[in-house]
């Protein structure tokens, strides 16, 4: 049950995160007068003049001279590439960018190895499925402590879901031939390699659509198992007490306490901003360090960087999970932190 939980969040996050907000990414169309050939090349053939496309102010490839190309500047778009279009009758077609495709196959690789991992599951557990238990039950004593042990089992799929699927998302990028296979294209400014795999995580729109996903869930969440009632007296209601506070002084501040309900309420929306451009800012600063290291240095160099961006991507992931657990059990935990105290 619980495998079957967190696989329907993780395919949630995936739809609405890369299918609904796909981004308008730079195209490089072909000439009319040349036909585009495609094939894949590797890092090393990347490294050559003839992939050696810098962007310039104006968002546009340009090709520097040979001798410029023999020591080239790496470098990452700030958006992924549409590889094909779907056509659904309207325009020209739903998108399919490089950080889409990304973050399919990411996915159905875990989903594969998890199955493949915990076998069978049975009441004495194996190795694989010992792993995975102990791996989910640590996080799901965490995310407890922070939401309440009454909204534990509601919210768990989703938190669980948001950190599994950020965290193989960041660590993606340190997957070998991440952004160096694709097709060459050629264009009035010189040729372009515009690379199939991209992390699903430096997309904006990836990001965004996650951010996207805890916010319909936390509306959910606060309004079903707290109550407009409450959420209402949450945000704006006197917080004073009544019996102890002065009634020339309770009662304005109704006012107050109004102001500061609105001031939160715009902090309740900046969430989706936050939340998404601190994961995207993340992801692509570590990409582009770890594409401008690899490019440097091919040996040994880039080792201390990789490591590093392990470490980074493990802690975006939970600081990600943790923030929608926080923002959840704020509203939702209050009426059992109450609880304990009376007892």
């Amino acid at each position: 049950m619980l495998n079957k939980t967190i696989f329907g969040a993780l395919a949630a996050l995936l739809l609405m995160g890369q299918g609904l907000f796909a981004s308008a990414p730079q195209e490089n169309p072909p000439k009319a007068d040349s036909a585009l050939t495609e094939h894949a090349v590797s890092k090393a053939e990347a490294q050559m003049p003839l992939a050696f496309a810098e962007e310039d102010a104006a968002g546009n490839a340009t090709v520097e001279g040979e001798e410029h190309a023999a020591a080239p500047a790496a470098h990452v778009s700030p958006k992924p590439y549409i590889l094909f279009r779907i056509p659904i009758g309207v325009g020209p077609g739903m998108p399919v960018t490089n950080s889409m495709v990304t973050g399919w196959v990411i996915s159905l690789l875990l989903i594969v190895v998890l199955r493949l991992v915990i076998g069978k599951a049975g009441i004495i557990p194996k190795r694989g499925q010992a792993i995975v238990e102990s791996v989910v039950g640590g996080m799901r004593d965490l995310f407890e402590s922070i939401v309440g042990k009454q909204m534990i089992g509601r919210t768990f799929p989703l938190l669980i879901g948001f950190f599994i699927f950020i965290l193989i998302q960041n660590w993606s990028s340190l997957l070998p031939g991440m952004g160096a296979f694709g097709i060459v294209e050629h264009t009035a400014h010189g040729d372009h390699l515009k690379y199939w795999m991209r992390p699903a995580n430096t997309d904006m729109s990836m990001t965004l659509g996650l951010a996207c996903v805890h916010f319909i869930a936390w509306t959910y969440f606060v309004m079903r198992f707290a109550g407009p009632k409450h959420v209402f007296q949450d945000l704006f209601g006197n917080k004073a007490d009544k019996k102890e506070v002065p009634a020339a002084i309770y009662y304005p501040l109704f006012v107050i306490f109004f102001m500061v309900g609105c001031i939160e309420v715009f902090s309740i929306a900046l969430r989706l901003v936050s939340l998404s451009v601190r994961l995207y800012g993340n992801s692509f600063g570590g990409e582009s360090l770890m594409t401008s290291v690899s490019g440097a240095f091919a040996w040994i160099l880039p080792v201390p960087f990789m490591l590093l961006e392990t470490l980074i991507g493990l802690v975006q992931a939970l600081v990600f999970a943790l923030l929608v657990a926080v923002y959840i059990g704020l509203i939702c935990n209050k009426d059992e932190e109450q609880a304990e105290h009376a007892h």
